[in-house]
């Protein structure tokens, strides 16, 4: 750490601070609402910042905070910020990226273009300005004692995201149904991109009649369904979803598609060609050398295996509290030294494909078709889970627009290509 909390650069509104007495508040705070579900800081804790007469000193550094960011309160850009709630202030300071997102949801503060708000909070690195986060250390104990993507739990994330209901999927996504980013190389809508992006993959594994190959975490089945129909190829995909494994069946139905709803580490057949799209990043940090240890098993020695993942420029081993929360329970972006360290010895790297910007396209095209096609699925969806949605498109477009976050497509041999492998894009 090597700062004191007394530090500008660690703590840059000493102007409003008279003493180090609400640092420290802040600060507990953020370790005992961490311990207790957030109660501590949503019941306890106002009335001893009230009892210091300290509670008024939030809406200060709040705004301090945000103009380092070029973001005003009330201002007039499409990503200043408008709040709603006066105790906006405390639980954007005391929760961090957590209680900004939650009080988003609860309707506590709104602005023209969120994307723009918070490209511009991640590019000023805003959240360090705010200081130590006992709740990402905490987590970040957790996760270095307990396997929170082990086999008991593999499920989970099927459960809690794709089984939200195929319909909010199908109103959102392209009309095959990938849920990843698009290839938007000479694509002039999402269709496009989408369909560029199954025929990248489909080349670059050089696919060919009769060849077998297995989808790890294959969602609805529309690269399944691409090969199978275009290459003459049989395909056997497998998720963790079963609302995936239902609609898939009835959009490959004549087809050499077969659905498995069974967890990665349960396969244990041989295949000319491995694909895996969006879904090592449910795998986590302690499972990866299981993880292409299974594709390296079910690998015929002389096929090939691509990876299309998201990818973080530095190693971490969480993922942000509010995702984390609500959209991608245990999830975690892998880095590149974390993948290359698991399949060491296992894989040699033939083609390394980073078109992360395209990841910014899709998903406001996943945001215009979501808000557009809202009416259709308010009936059981609430006002809450709207702007749930919302707040997860538009970061995540933020994030990708900002280039912290990747999108790769790795293509592995086991044993090298004989006379190499030629990049394809």
């Amino acid at each position: 750490m090597g700062r004191r909390s007394t530090d500008p650069e660690f703590f840059p509104v000493q102007s409003v601070i008279d003493n180090k007495i609400f640092a420290i508040l802040v600060y507990s705070n953020r370790f005992f609402s961490t311990l207790t579900g957030g109660y501590f800081g949503r019941l306890a804790y106002p009335y001893i910042l009230n009892w210091f007469g300290m509670e008024n000193n939030y809406e200060k550094i709040t705004k301090e905070i945000l103009g380092f960011g070029g973001v005003q309160v009330d201002g007039s850009n499409p990503w200043d910020i408008r709040v709603h709630h006066q105790e906006f202030y405390r639980r954007v300071i005391t929760e961090g990226e957590l209680g900004f997102g939650e009080s988003y949801m609860d309707g506590w503060w709104d602005a023209e273009k969120v994307d723009e708000l918070i490209y511009r909070i991640l590019d000023a690195h805003l959240e360090e300005k705010i200081g130590f986060k006992f709740s990402f250390f905490f987590r970040y104990l957790i996760e270095r004692l307990f396997n929170f993507q082990s086999r008991r739990r593999a499920f989970m994330i099927g459960e809690r995201h794709y089984d939200l209901g195929n319909d909010l999927f199908q109103n959102m996504l392209d009309r095959r149904m990938n849920y990843s980013c698009g290839y938007w190389k000479g694509a002039h809508s999402l269709d496009e991109a989408q369909e560029n992006k199954l025929e990248l993959i489909c080349r670059k594994l050089n696919l060919k009649p009769g060849l077998r190959v297995l989808d790890i975490g294959c969602g609805w089945g529309p690269l399944g369904k691409y090969a199978a129909k275009k290459y003459q190829v049989e395909v056997v995909g497998i998720t963790v979803s079963k609302e995936q494994v239902q609609l898939g069946k009835e959009m490959c139905v004549g087809l050499p598609v077969d659905f498995r709803l069974i967890d990665y580490r349960d396969i244990n057949e041989k295949f000319d060609r491995i694909v895996s799209v969006g879904m090592v990043e449910h795998v986590g940090y302690k499972n990866y050398p299981t993880f292409f240890g299974v594709a390296n098993r079910c690998l015929k020695d002389d096929g090939l295996f691509l990876l299309h993942t998201i990818g973080h420029m530095k190693s971490s081993k969480t993922l942000d509290p509010w995702s984390h929360k609500y959209i991608f329970p245990n999830g975690m972006i892998p880095s590149a030294t974390q993948l290359c360290a698991a399949f060491e010895k296992l894989f040699v790297i033939e083609d390394w494909h980073n078109f992360g910007n395209d990841y910014d396209k899709t998903l406001m095209a996943w945001y215009d078709n979501f808000v557009t096609n809202w009416d259709k699925m308010k009936h059981r969806l609430s006002e809450r889970f709207f702007r749930m949605w919302k707040f997860y498109l538009l970061s995540e477009a933020a994030i990708f627009r900002l280039r912290q976050n990747h999108v790769w497509q790795i293509v592995l041999s086991k044993n090298g290509i004989p006379g190499g492998y030629y990049s394809i894009r």
